[in-house]
């Protein structure tokens, strides 16, 4: 939060995502996240671009942990100050859902019966492996 405070902005938003126990009736035990982090990076960076494009006051910070993530524990953050609550709730919406359809972070799920890995953040490509197959039409 820190990150985006500013003398111009009245409001900060601040969305805090955590690991939680039941998915879809199944009990999570714990979650372990990848990613391809240079790209993934980058493409946080022009989120937080894409955003000050639509308000240019905006400042923007995101932060999406990987490795492995035990229940309640946060897997991202992110921060939108903007000069009204208005955008700031609209530009952190808009970042939480453009990462998960541009950001190579990947999830495995890790149950009492079994372990799976979830694939792309919008949970629609299954990876296997835990990432994208190679010529694959995600690779």
């Amino acid at each position: 939060m820190r990150k985006v405070i500013h003398p111009n902005c009245g409001a900060v938003n601040l969305f805090v995502g955590t690991v939680r126990e039941l998915t879809k009736g199944k009990k999570t035990l714990y979650l372990e996240y990848a990613a391809y982090k240079e790209m993934a990076e980058k493409q946080l960076e022009r989120i937080g671009r894409e955003i000050q494009e639509k308000c240019p006051e905006a400042r923007v910070a995101i932060t999406h942990r990987i490795g492995r993530l035990d229940i309640s524990d946060i897997a991202v953050t992110i921060a939108v100050a903007t000069p009204h609550r208005a955008d700031s709730y609209e530009y952190s919406r808009y970042a939480i859902e453009r990462m998960k359809e541009i950001v190579p972070i990947w999830k495995k799920e890790h149950w009492e019966d079994g372990e799976e890995w979830i694939g792309d953040q919008k949970e629609i490509t299954p990876y296997p492996t835990g990432k994208p197959e190679i010529g694959g039409k995600d690779a």
